[in-house]
């Protein structure tokens, strides 16, 4: 009898027919005696709502306040699969994150899971019942409800699995799988069997929407085994696992991209110490994540320093630098939300040269310019234009020979 966790997306329970399936699916594993968990999402489109409801109220709002609104639309999602498979004839019951409890710390909105207190469900699991819990949420230091940020069902679902060390975590989403890139904007992708836990935390930390960058890291690090699969489609998904059990290593197993970035300028900052860690640190503060960093120092003792942030995260950056502009001491804060960023990600870049190159030169070709440039170990990113990111795409997944056979 294996011990499974089975995780829902949004598209999988976007209606009560697609609960019911959920529910038969689930019902299947318990048959075939497996001791069952079940994470879900907020059905499609009702956090978006949510987030637009509290975002037009306040651009600003109260993060705390914010979670507490955006944290109902799974709690919804738990209680209505939970009658589906009680009608359906197997024994289950809804848990939200603070019932359980699952511990956070107190960074509302992206909060990060400490602990999870799993004595409980498995109690249930043991005796044939089916937890049904709510992704996406915890419950802080303060006894608040928090959330775990965009796609922190994933994050649930693998903190779960390594809490009730599971055999695997099954992530049902509307894709079958991990493909070498979005099969909507280049029809030739092809889906990948295996892929490694590195080149999968690199994928979605770039772009890739398959699995939440969190998530991948937590599954990298507790060694859990994750699997993604269609919730529609009853075949084969891609297997995450670590690099040791992928024999042939591909050069470059994927082409992800990003229209959720915004480009920050600070023109003729003054080149001396501490100027950096004034501009970052204030902008960590705030809970504002930083990415691609550039920085050019000038002759007259001054640097203009560029980089970026989310999009969403945009008006808070310049909130928090603009506070910070006499600490600082930069002229100009420049904000660009029209870029998109590019990335190839391989973990047979460790091993060949000319990589950069094969990128450089397919996006000149087409006369896409580069505007920033990040590499790793297994990465190279380049920051474009938004409206050049399908071009892009399509160039660097022909240019690398990851275009499937017609």
């Amino acid at each position: 009898m294996a011990r499974l966790v089975m995780k829902f997306g949004g598209t999988s329970v976007a209606d009560l027919d697609r609960i019911r399936t959920v529910a038969t699916r689930v019902k299947r594993e318990v048959e075939a005696g497996h001791a069952v968990a079940v994470v879900v999402s907020a059905m499609a489109g009702v956090t978006n709502q949510l987030v637009k409801w509290c975002q037009e109220l306040s651009p600003l709002h109260d993060a705390r306040e914010y979670d507490t609104v955006v944290a109902t639309g799974e709690q919804v999602t738990t209680g209505l699969l939970a009658i589906a498979l009680q009608t359906i004839g197997v024994d289950a019951r809804s848990w939200q994150g603070w019932q359980i409890p699952i511990r956070t710390d107190g960074a509302h909105g992206k909060a990060r899971v400490d602990t999870i207190e799993s004595a409980e469900l498995l109690k249930r699991m043991a005796i044939g019942q089916v937890p049904v819990v709510a992704g996406f949420q915890g419950l802080g230091p303060d006894n608040r409800v928090t959330t775990l940020g965009r796609g922190g069902s994933d994050l649930s679902a693998v903190a779960l699995a390594a809490a009730l060390k599971a055999d695997r975590c099954d992530i049902f989403t509307d894709v079958d799988g991990v493909y070498t890139t979005d099969p909507r904007i280049v029809p030739k992708a092809r889906k990948l069997d295996r892929i490694s836990y590195e080149e999968m935390l690199e994928l979605a930390s770039v772009g890739a929407k398959v699995l939440q960058t969190r998530s991948v890291e937590l599954a990298m690090k507790q060694g859990v085994r994750v699997q993604v699969l269609s919730s529609f489609e009853d075949k084969p998904g891609t297997l995450v696992v670590d690099e040791d059990e992928i024999v042939e290593k591909e050069l470059v197993s994927g082409v992800a991209y990003s229209r959720d970035e915004a480009k920050v300028t600070l023109r003729r900052v003054p080149d001396r110490p501490g100027v950096a860690a004034a501009v970052f640190g204030g902008l960590a503060a705030a809970n504002v994540n930083v990415d691609m960093i550039v920085q050019n120092v000038s002759a007259d003792g001054t640097t203009d320093m560029t980089f970026t942030v989310g999009r969403a995260d945009l008006a808070r950056a310049q909130s928090v630098l603009e506070q910070a502009r006499g600490k600082v001491g930069f002229a100009e804060l420049i904000a660009d939300p029209g870029v998109a960023k590019i990335s190839v990600v391989g973990v047979g870049m460790r091993t060949h040269a000319g990589v950069a190159n094969t990128m450089f030169k397919a996006l000149a070709e087409r006369g896409i310019n580069i505007e920033v440039i990040s590499t790793s170990e297994i990465k190279i990113s380049v920051l474009i234009r938004e409206e050049a990111t399908e071009l892009a795409v399509r160039a660097l997944h022909t240019a690398y020979g990851l275009d499937a056979a017609a």
